[in-house]
């Protein structure tokens, strides 16, 4: 679910955080998941990337569109690599609490589309995209009544 897409009424954007445009329902994997299947998953999902946890769901890494197309330019099969041998490691991560200003900087700075939001423990508890904060922006600034 994406908790943008039940903001409704104008307030200050500024004042909003991770918590309000995280999608908390995400799809993970762990380091033993082919390339094939994640290639799969970020496709058909319509995902540019996906986070790869641990067994205790702690963020190890994430693996990417330009993870997997660098493999195969490696001349590496999908189906013989694994999400360990090609994931980025020590995924940038950010907090529940996080500003949404401190988000977008971080998302531009480091040419993210997509931060893992984790909490205090490093587990996963969501995802926010440049698209999430930009739809929050807009829901946010909208007045809710207009005529």
């Amino acid at each position: 679910m994406r908790r943008v897409d039940y903001m409704v009424g104008a307030r200050d954007f500024s004042t909003l955080k991770a918590e309000h445009f995280m999608q908390d329902v995400v799809s993970y994997y762990r380091v033993e998941t082919t390339g094939d299947k994640l290639a799969g998953a970020i496709s058909e999902g319509g995902f540019g990337s996906v986070p790869i946890l641990a067994e205790d769901g702690k963020v190890l890494g994430i693996v990417s569109e330009f993870d997997l197309l660098k493999a195969i330019m490696d001349g590496k099969e999908l189906t013989k690599v694994t999400a360990g041998d090609i994931m980025t490691k020590g995924a940038i991560s950010v907090t529940q609490d996080t500003p949404a200003m401190e988000i977008i900087t971080l998302l531009q700075s480091k040419h993210l589309i997509r931060v893992a939001v984790a909490d205090a423990d490093g587990k996963l508890v969501g995802i926010v995209s440049r698209r999430d904060i930009l739809l929050g922006y807009v829901r946010a600034t909208k007045p809710m009544w207009t005529f």
